[in-house]
This record gives structure tokens, sequence and C-alpha cells, in this order.
């Protein structure tokens, strides 16, 4: 597996990695045993970078990851910002989860709250270190309103919180985890960031991150993981897209991309799949399969070659920003 660098740091990371949103029954119902067969299968593919976070199942996927990767070699990043505390919510389905575990979410992204969170992580990891710290969904996406006083804990105080964690070499790097452009240039102007996990925003559908998110990383250093590839099943034929039902427009446009693709002999997702990387500023992507099926099936779109005349006719039906690289790293 290709590796490349994240940030200005020493820690390179797969080029392909695994999300793990389904891990903890996060819009999919997935046991834990075939949880933890498909990040046995993810290894066993060659993968070792694995993403996760306390907000996917209440904890599940950290268990369930954890359990797996417990005394092998792995490049493993997590979340902060989310609390979990005792007692189970009402309702599962409104948070779009199947079966999470007894906990609630409390935010807090002030110092305290990144430490806390950082701790409560490894226990139910029972791992003893995670590469990466992400602050997970501070942004208007999630928060609305709310955001506003969310952002100013992150730098009051939360920012220093990861920063300590880096400079005393309990973390490799740090950086946000989010679904949002704005967010990213937002954290931009209070710290020094090594890596943002962006969750579809460069994709084959949209490359907003272009004309102002992707310079001003360029310029502070930090690298971009692409989280929702497939922009939530719309580039590989469902109809979702920002975790609901996609627009009319959308759907549009990915048939004119799917026809493009078909033309060159290339299956969609394949495409989807490749494009972030083709742009020296993504260090990995990072698909969340929801069975070893799925997962087999993306190895082999990774491995798919891709002919260049594809991307050429993509932005000549003006379908890709006429910006983005489309020429191999």
């Amino acid at each position: 597996m290709e590796k490349r660098r994240v940030g200005r740091t020493d820690l390179f990371i797969d080029t392909l990695g695994l999300g793990g949103a389904p891990l903890g029954g996060n819009f999919v119902d997935l046991e834990d045993r075939q949880a933890a067969d498909l990040v046995n299968a993810a290894k066993t593919a060659g993968i070792g970078y694995f993403d996760t976070a306390p907000w996917y199942g209440f904890g599940r996927s950290e268990r369930v990851i954890g359990d797996v990767l417990r005394g092998t070699d792995y490049v493993l990043s997590d979340k902060v910002g989310r609390l979990l505390k005792p007692g189970a919510v009402p309702n599962p389905s409104e948070f779009g989860m199947v079966d999470p575990l007894p906990f609630h979410v409390v935010y807090d992204y002030g110092y305290d709250g990144i430490v806390r969170a950082f701790e409560d992580n490894l226990q139910r990891l029972g791992l003893d270190r995670i590469d990466i710290l992400l602050v997970h969904d501070i942004g208007v996406f999630q928060h609305g309103r709310d955001n506003e006083r969310h952002f100013r804990d992150l730098a009051d105080s939360g920012y220093r919180a990861m920063e300590e964690l880096r400079q005393n070499g309990l973390v490799k790097a740090i950086g946000i985890g989010v679904n949002e452009n704005e967010a990213c240039q937002d954290a931009l102007s209070i710290g020094q960031w090594d890596v943002f996990l962006l969750a579809g925003r460069y994709t084959l559908l949209e490359q907003t991150p272009l004309s102002k998110l992707f310079p001003a990383c360029r310029e502070a250093g930090t690298t971009i993981i692409c989280g929702g590839p497939f922009n939530s099943g719309i580039l590989v034929g469902r109809d979702t897209w920002n975790y609901a039902k996609a627009p009319d427009d959308v759907i549009a446009k990915a048939r004119e991309i799917d026809l493009v693709a078909k033309d060159h002999g290339v299956p969609l997702a394949a495409a989807a799949l490749q494009f972030p990387l083709l742009n020296d500023i993504v260090t990995s992507v990072i698909p969340g399969p929801r069975d070893t099926s799925e997962l087999n099936q993306i190895v082999e779109w990774f491995n798919t070659d891709i002919p260049a005349e594809l991307w050429s006719a993509l932005k000549s039906k003006g379908l890709i920003d006429e910006n983005a690289p489309t020429a191999p790293v």
C-alpha cells in the first residue's frame, strides 16, 4: 500500500484507509462479530490505517477496532469533542444508529473535555496510543448556532490541550474531522494543524475546497484525509448524499459522471475512490464499507486502471473543476 506523509510530521499513512462509522452500527445493522471480521479483512487486504470516533455507536466502533488491533501494527485516528455519559438515548434511529452502547453524548471542546475524551478513548479502545487526534464535528453543520460557543471553547483552551498532547508525544498528529470547508478555514486561524479529515467535500461530485481551503492548507502545511469519497452512497449507485436522500440535481450530475465513466470502461465508484488522491494534498481516502464483500469490492476499485482520457472528458463536459489535479502524483 502506498503511504503519504501527514502534514509535516514524520507519520505516514496508507492512501486507502478504513472508515469506522459502520463498525459502530451507524446507518447499518452490523453485529460486533461482523464488524471484527471487517477489520480483519481490511488488515488482510493490506490496509493499516483505521479511523474511529466515540460517536460511532456510542463507543461500539472503538471497542471493536481496539480488540482487533491490539498487539498488531497499525495507524489509528480517533476523535474528541464528545464525551460519552451513562444512559441510553430513547430512540437510536434518530441518530442514525442501530444498537449503540447505552450512552449519550455531551459536547465539550474545552481543555478539560478534550483531555478527558482522549483518555476515555484509550480506555474504550484498550490501546496505549492514538496516532492522529481529531476534533470532531466542530462546525455549523453539526451545531447550528451553538457552534459559536463550541468554537470559542476550542480556541480559548481546547486547542492548547491538543497542542500539549502532540508536544508531549502522546499523539503524532492533530487536526479536525468535519463535513464543511468553513470549519477547516476557521480552525487554521487558531492553531497549527497537521491534517483535516474532510468528509464529502473533495470528491468526484464536488471540489469546493480547491479555491480557498486547499491553498490555505498548503501554506499551513496541513494535509487532507478524504472521508466519504462516495458522498454517502450517491457515487456507488445509491440515492443518498450528505447522509440524506439526494436532491434531483445531485442525482442528475452523478448520472452524467457515471455515463462518462462507462464510456471509458471504468466503474463510477473506482473513479470516485481514486480521484481525490490525484491531488497531492490528499494523504488518504477512507471509505466506510458495511461488510467484507463491500470492502473487497472497494479494494478492487482502488486497484482499477483508469485512463487519463476519463478525467479529460469529465473536465471538457464541466463535470469536474478544471483546476482539479488529474495526473498521477
